[in-house]
C-alpha cells in the first residue's frame, strides 16, 4: 500500500488492523506525532544551531526519520526486526534521501554513537531505552508513551514496574501521565550527571509525548531531581496538593472535606512541562500544507496559553460532584479571574482548566453563576 505524508511517499504493508501493535509499519493515528516532530526540530534548529544529527530509534516503515531527512537533517534510522530494516530502506531510496538505515538494537547503537537529537517512539513504554538515550543524546530527546494505562494508574503494578513511581487513576490522569513520564526520564538522565528541561509535552489521544532538552552537568541533574514530588489527592472532593521532594509525607485527612480517602501520587514531575516561548516557535512552523495543520495550531496555542501549575481540573466533573450544571467555560474562567485567580484552558480536553484556586476557592469564585 502507497502513502503520502508530509511530501514523502511510502510504501508501507496492506491492510493493518489486528496485530497492528506487533507490526506497526506505518501508524496513521500518529500524524499529528509526526507532524509536530517535524515542526519541533525546525523550532529547535533555531534554537540550537549545532545540532545535525538525527536518531530514528525504532524506524518502522521509516517515515520519521525520511520526513527528518528531507528536511534537512543527518539521520540514522534503526531497527531490530529485518522486514522493518529491508522496508525502510526501500523506502529512503524510493524518496532518494541520504539517510542510513541500520539493523541494530536501539541500545547497542545509542550507546555506540553519541547524536544531537535522538527520537524514542516505541510501542508501550519507552523506559527500556531511556538509559542509553540520555547518556547518549547531545541536545535533544523526543520520546513518546504509549501505555497511557500504565502511566495514568489505570493498570496500576505495571506504571509502578515500569516508572519507579506510583501513579494513580484520578481525574487528571492524562496529566498524571504526563508527570509521570517526564519524572521518569529525569531519573535516568541524573544517573548520568544529565540534566532534563521540558520545552513541548503533550498528551494526545492515546500517547504521551514529550521534548527534553538536556544539560550534560551534575548541577543541571540536580536541578531536575529538585523538580520532583508529590501529589496529594482527596477522592471524595477532588482537593489536591502538591509536595515536593523525593520523601513522600502524605495527608492523613483532607484540608477541604476532611475525608480519609487520599491518594498519593509520585515522584512526580512538579516543574513546568513546556516553554511557552519554544511551543509558539512550534507553531509557526507547522505549515498548512501538513494533513493535521489546523490541530496541530489549535493544541500549540492552547499549550501556550495554559497555566503552569500542576494539576488540571475537569469543569463537568466537578460541577456534577458538586450537583450544579455546568455553564459556558469561558464565563467559569473569567468567574475564577474575577476572584484574583489565574485560570487558562488545558489541552488535556474541552471541558479541563487549570487555575492557582483550590478545589473550595473554585467553587466560591464561581457558585453564583452555576446556582
Amino acid at each position: 500500500m502507497r502513502v503520502t505524508e508530509g511530501g514523502v511517499d511510502l510504501e508501507v504493508p496492506g491492510e493493518q488492523t489486528e496485530g497492528i501493535e506487533e507490526s506497526v509499519f506505518y501508524n496513521p493515528r500518529q500524524e499529528l506525532n509526526r507532524d509536530l516532530t517535524i515542526a519541533t526540530l525546525r523550532a529547535y534548529r533555531e534554537r540550537e544551531e549545532r545540532a545535525e544529527t538525527y536518531l530514528d530509534a525504532m524506524t518502522a516503515s521509516g517515515i520519521r526519520g525520511l520526513r527528518a531527512a528531507a528536511d534537512g537533517w543527518d539521520v540514522t534510522c534503526c531497527d531490530l526486526e529485518e522486514d522493518a530494516v529491508s522496508l525502510a530502506r526501500e523506502n529512503v531510496a524510493r524518496n532518494d534521501l541520504d539517510a542510513e538505515v541500520v539493523h541494530r538494537n536501539a541500545n547497542a547503537l545509542m550507546h555506540e554513537a553519541v547524536f544531537d537529537v535522538i527520537d524514542l517512539d516505541p510501542y508501550g513504554t519507552p523506559m527500556p531505552f531511556a538509559d542509553a538515550a540520555v547518556a547518549n543524546c547531545r541536545d535533544l530527546l523526543c520520546v513518546t508513551a504509549t501505555d497511557t494505562a500504565p502511566l495514568c494508574g489505570a493498570h496500576f503494578n505495571s506504571g509502578v514496574r515500569s516508572y519507579s513511581a506510583v501513579p494513580q487513576n484520578t481525574d487528571y490522569h492524562p496529566e498524571m501521565g504526563v508527570r509521570i513520564l517526564i519524572s521518569a526520564l529525569a531519573r535516568s538522565g541524573a544517573r548520568f550527571d544529565v540534566g532534563v528541561e521540558p520545552i513541548f509535552t503533550h498528551a494526545t489521544s492515546h500517547y504521551v509525548r514529550t521534548y527534553l532538552e538536556l544539560e550534560h552537568k551534575p548541577t543541571s541533574a540536580d536541578a531536575a531531581i529538585d523538580e520532583l514530588g508529590h501529589i496529594y489527592h482527596c477522592e471524595d472532593c477532588q482537593y489536591r496538593d502538591t509536595d515536593p521532594g523525593l520523601i513522600a509525607d502524605p495527608l492523613e485527612t483532607c484540608p477541604h472535606c476532611d475525608g480519609t480517602r487520599l491518594l498519593t501520587a509520585g515522584p512526580v514531575w512538579l516543574g513546568a512541562v513546556h516553554d511557552p516561548e519554544f511551543v509558539a516557535a512550534v507553531r509557526d512552523e507547522i505549515p498548512y500544507q501538513f494533513e493535521t495543520a489546523p490541530t496541530a495550531r489549535e493544541l500549540c496555542d492552547t499549550l501556550a496559553a495554559e497555566l503552569d501549575v500542576p494539576t488540571h481540573y475537569d469543569q463537568h466533573k466537578l460541577c456534577r460532584n458538586w450537583g450544579l450544571p455546568a455553564n459556558a467555560m469561558d464565563e467559569f474562567l473569567t468567574d475564577l479571574r474575577a476572584a484574583g485567580y489565574e485560570a487558562s484552558r488545558a489541552h488535556y480536553g474541552g471541558t479541563t482548566f487549570k487555575t492557582t484556586a483550590d478545589v473550595g476557592e473554585i467553587r466560591e469564585a464561581t457558585a453564583a453563576t452555576l446556582e
